[in-house]
């Protein structure tokens, strides 16, 4: 595997970060955006809002490269009011470094920085379709369980799969 350097965003990332999302999008991969195309400015909203986020220590977001490349993004955004102690867990790897190991690299630093700078979490949460066999099987390597699933909960390249939720406690 080539070297993978994990780091937090920078705002000179912006560009990366929405060719990363858009080429997820178009390839309509397990994420939320089924072939839709961010602009820059969208990004860029996301991308100033979550560094405001760290910031305050309420959310954590990772990226890994290879070189100049960003091929994965992973992070833990906490809820708020009652739930503010519920981190909610997503990650994403570029197609061509998939089965590498760059997931479980970039979810170990996501979740060690998490509990290091996020001080009122206590729970992690996430949604996985329920054919996304490899990232079930990660997730519950690292101690995930499945608390729930929405039958026909996502849709995926024009059809219906169950969204299954899990979690882990801190």
């Amino acid at each position: 595997m080539s070297k993978v350097l994990i780091r937090y965003p920078k705002p000179s990332d912006i560009q990366a970060m929405c060719d990363y999302i858009n080429s997820l999008s178009q390839e309509q991969t397990f994420i939320r955006f089924q072939g839709e195309k961010i602009s820059l400015e969208e990004e860029t909203a996301y991308l100033n809002s979550q560094l405001e986020k760290i910031k305050k220590k309420r959310a954590v977001l990772l990226l890994a490269f290879v070189g100049d490349e960003l091929v994965g993004v992973s992070g833990i955004d906490l809820r708020d009011k009652i739930e503010s102690h519920e981190g909610i867990f997503g990650i994403s790897i570029a197609k061509d470094h998939r089965g590498q190991g760059i997931g479980k690299m970039l979810m170990q630093e996501t979740l060690t920085a998490a509990t290091k700078e996020l001080t009122d979490l206590k729970i992690i949460t996430l949604g996985v379709f329920a054919n996304n066999n490899l990232a079930l099987k990660m997730y519950q390597q690292f101690g995930f369980k499945e608390y729930g699933r929405l039958p026909g909960g996502v849709k995926y390249k024009n059809s219906y799969v169950d969204h299954v939720f899990m979690y882990r406690e801190v």
